[in-house]
């Protein structure tokens, strides 16, 4: 079965994570991020799914009761949803990534199943996960942990490990100023993907004893596989091996945590040739999709035509005398006459009225855009209404459109 992480807040997404949990924010013009873990779990085969929520859960769980309600009982296949509900006391929710687990050590023996994989569910990738329980169950390890191989001096912001010629686990390090370099590739370092496989036997006996284990912070990187690195069999697996791509393709794994990442992930996907296939028919991206209308483009004068070049622009939109470059736009979107997009992530229902210009921007769901704004051309004067972040691109949400109405 997969057991899917799925209640982290993602606050550095700021705003478009004030309504909802890092995993419900949307992507790819029609899908969540939530969408890839448990597409990658179905598509491997694994048609048992839990999955665990925690902060700001609703729209999270309202997408998955319409999107991923094909799983039929009577075949023994589920999507179980498990919020946390105070099951050891009224003060106790889930204290971290393997109580979330431990907690639901009851529910899960009612599955009767013989291995789990631990899922983030808050992370953009395509995954064959039945090749890692295949390389889990023939070296006989006690966990094995999904790995990406990043350059040295990035490897600083995740759980590090240090692996033999074998890919055994020798050392796993969270967050080390000095990252291990690998077995003849000093300039290179294996850090966690935050996926774990385990026989439910074994990984049941370790979450009773954390339960008991005061000292514990109760997560999966800080406690528990460093406990397995040094006193069993912890594995490597290398993400390469199981990443699900084209010929030649290189292996594609993004968190989009910041506003910069997650602008530049939808952006990369208006390219020529993005990195990201959502087009594979083989292994296709799940989700909800809303009953819409194809996309629409209408006139056709000067200053005022209904154009998107190099975008992608989803169904129910409206583009009405817009010019739209290297965009994306979401579900109902609606744009009018004599205004302007240039690398704009807007997400579903937003509304732009006539004479805006907007560049490098995100637009949160269901903003209405008034006539005459500018965005993106003056980063001083867009930060006194809005998030301008570090790498400049600028978030506009409903609430900073209405305390800028009122100050003019």
């Amino acid at each position: 079965m997969a057991f899917v992480l799925a209640g982290g807040r993602g606050s550095r997404l700021h705003e478009l994570t004030s309504s909802r949990v890092k995993p419900a924010v949307y992507f790819g013009g029609k899908s969540r991020i939530i969408d890839f873990a448990l597409s990658n779990a179905l598509n491997s085969g694994i048609r048992k799914i839990a999955l665990a929520t925690q902060y700001k859960a609703h729209s999270l769980i309202r997408h998955c009761q319409r999107g991923w309600n094909f799983f039929r009982a009577e075949r023994n296949e589920f999507l179980d949803i498990l919020p946390a509900s105070q099951r050891y006391n009224e003060q106790t929710w889930y204290r971290g990534t393997v109580d979330a687990v431990a907690q639901n050590i009851d529910i899960i023996d009612s599955y009767d199943v013989d291995y789990i994989v631990i899922l983030a569910g808050d992370h953009i990738y395509k995954m064959d996960y039945e090749v890692m329980i295949r390389q889990h169950v023939e070296t006989g390890a006690e966990v094995t942990v999904g790995c990406l191989t990043v350059d040295r001096h990035e490897a600083s912001a995740f759980g590090c490990m240090a692996v033999d010629e074998g890919d055994r686990i020798t050392s796993f390090l969270e967050k080390p100023a000095d990252p291990p370099g690998l077995p003849g590739d000093p300039d290179h370092t294996l850090v966690s993907m935050g996926i774990y496989v385990f026989s439910w036997k074994y990984l049941r006996e370790r979450l009773l004893a954390d339960i008991e284990d005061e000292g514990s912070s109760h997560d999966f990187g800080n406690d528990m596989i460093p406990d397995i690195v040094r006193t069993g069999h912890a594995q490597a697996h290398r993400f390469g091996d199981s990443c699900v791509r084209a010929p030649g393709a290189p292996a594609y794994w993004r968190d989009v945590g910041t506003v910069d990442a997650f602008w530049r992930a939808n952006i990369d996907l208006t390219t020529f040739d993005p990195e990201l296939d959502l087009w594979d028919t083989d292994w296709p991206i799940w989700t909800y999709s809303e009953l819409t209308p194809p996309a629409k483009f209408i006139h056709d004068e000067k200053d005022r035509r209904g154009s998107a070049v190099s975008s992608m622009i989803a169904g129910g939109c409206i583009v009405s005398g817009t010019e739209i470059r290297e965009s994306l736009l979401f579900t109902q979107c609606h744009t009018n006459s004599y205004s302007s997009l240039e690398r704009v992530v807007a997400l579903p229902r937003v509304y732009v009225s006539r004479h805006a210009r907007l560049t490098d921007v995100v637009v949160n769901r269901g903003v209405h855009i008034p006539e005459g704004l500018v965005v993106g051309e003056d980063p001083e004067e867009d930060a006194k209404w809005f998030r301008v972040t570090p790498g400049g691109v600028t978030l506009i949400t409903q609430d900073m459109l209405d305390r800028r109405a009122a100050s003019l």
